[in-house]
């Protein structure tokens, strides 16, 4: 028995899916562990492109189990329009199964998040404002409401008011919006329970019987370590921890279990939301790269926001791989910069003059300025390409430089949103 996380190294958006999607061929079980719908994973297949928001990427494979782990922000009605989604398209209808430890994003979580948006003006975070971090407090201040909570009307009545008491005081008195009832909660809630009650089940049960077994499971996690609230670019972070060490916590595994944690890396920076990006470029050059960068551009796959753009950075990248404890990494979008003569590459960070390759915490972050290296491109089409060896020796070398520099073997080179469109090195 094997279990592999698959993380990323930096802000998200590194192509988490595709990778997921290409290991999941191999897997018995495909584990969401943290996060919600907040954040999306692209995988195009025989079936066509997708966006998943909340479903485990193995979905695309009849004979994975698919898993929503308790450390996961279930949102119910996503949940069951994803679902549905890929079956009127086509996919055959996927394993799915949800713990019944999962905690549920209520609709008062997402007006909450658009509320605090909105009052923060200039001073907002980027939220997606589909309800996390209201629903990530209630949970560490025990008002969250557990998926089992569902099925026991008289409980589930004593936890919404529980959650509620407070909640209502700020709505009339800071938001002047009006207070939420109860009973105006209840039925929509109890229908979508209704439609969950097949895939609800003891996940930690199942998965203790699967090591038992000795099966394959593969865990995936969201955003990249960059977005980790205790890590990463805190507050422009995510509510939940991003990182493989809590994979085991949100999936309902033991701490011994992952063996392989392989953190995705994209050849070039992207960020969608706020917060400090210390190789971001601008104008031009930047529109030239997010319109290239992959399938169909640099654009959230959830929000539809278009990504901000840098250079790839060494100085996070390799703090990334660190934190996550990356033991091979996978190097995506490399086929996007064929169209330069010439490539930027961060390799240290100037901060009050002074030069370092260390990641600083982000009271320094904002004042950091790149120092840049310059690499020769190779002004070539490298999508059809499939053996390390056929690549343009700028190609080669600009891995072989990568890898050098953030001290983890690169296993494998994606050149190509299709999952057959991967290098093995």
């Amino acid at each position: 028995m094997a279990v592999t996380a698959i993380v990323g190294a930096n802000w998200g958006d590194e192509g988490k899916g595709k990778v997921t999607d290409v290991l999941a061929a191999e897997s018995n079980y495909v584990v969401r562990y943290q996060g919600g719908s907040n954040a999306g994973h692209t995988i195009i297949n025989k079936y066509g492109k997708f966006a998943l928001h909340l479903l485990p990427s193995g979905v695309f494979y009849p004979d994975v189990v698919n898993v929503i782990g308790p450390g996961v922000a279930l949102d119910m009605a996503a949940f069951l329009r994803e679902r549905e989604s890929l079956i009127a398209r086509g996919v055959p209808e996927p394993i799915l199964r949800v713990s019944d430890r999962a905690q549920v994003v209520l609709p008062y979580h997402r007006l909450f998040d658009e509320l605090e948006e909105e009052r923060l003006a200039e001073r907002k975070f980027g939220s997606t404002k589909t309800g996390i971090a209201p629903f990530y407090a209630d949970k560490y201040f025990k008002l969250g409401i557990q998926v089992a909570d569902l099925y026991d009307t008289e409980r589930l009545k004593g936890r919404l008011q529980a959650s509620l008491e407070a909640k209502n005081i700020l709505l009339i008195h800071l938001y002047g919006k009006p207070a939420i009832e109860i009973d105006a909660l209840l039925p929509q809630l109890i229908e979508n329970a209704e439609q969950m009650k097949p895939f609800v089940c003891n996940t930690t049960a199942l998965f203790q019987a699967a090591l038992v077994r000795g099966e394959t499971i593969l865990v995936e996690g969201q955003l990249g370590a960059l977005r980790d609230p205790d890590h990463g670019i805190y507050p422009y972070s995510t509510s939940s921890s991003t990182l493989a060490g809590f994979a085991t916590v949100g999936a309902g595994l033991p701490p011994y279990a992952i063996e392989r944690i392989v953190t995705v890396v994209k050849a070039y920076s992207s960020c969608v939301g706020a917060g400090p990006f210390v190789s971001e470029i601008e104008g031009e050059e930047a529109n030239e790269l997010r319109k290239r960068g992959g399938d169909a551009g640099e654009y959230g796959a959830t929000t539809g926001r278009p990504r901000r753009m840098g250079w790839f950075d060494v100085v996070a990248t390799r703090y990334g791989c660190a934190v996550q404890g990356a033991t091979e990494v996978v190097l995506t979008n490399l086929d996007v910069l064929g169209y330069l003569p010439e490539i930027p590459v961060c390799t240290a960070y100037e901060i009050e003059d002074e030069i370092t390759e260390a990641f600083p915490v982000s009271a320094q972050l904002d004042q950091a300025r790149p120092v840049l290296e310059t690499l020769h491109g190779w002004l070539s089409d490298i999508s059809a390409i499939r053996e390390f060896a056929k690549l343009p020796l700028e190609a080669q070398a600009y891995i072989l430089y990568i890898e050098k520099k953030i001290g983890v073997p690169i296993h494998w080179i994606s050149v190509g949103p299709n999952r057959e469109q991967m290098i093995k090195k």
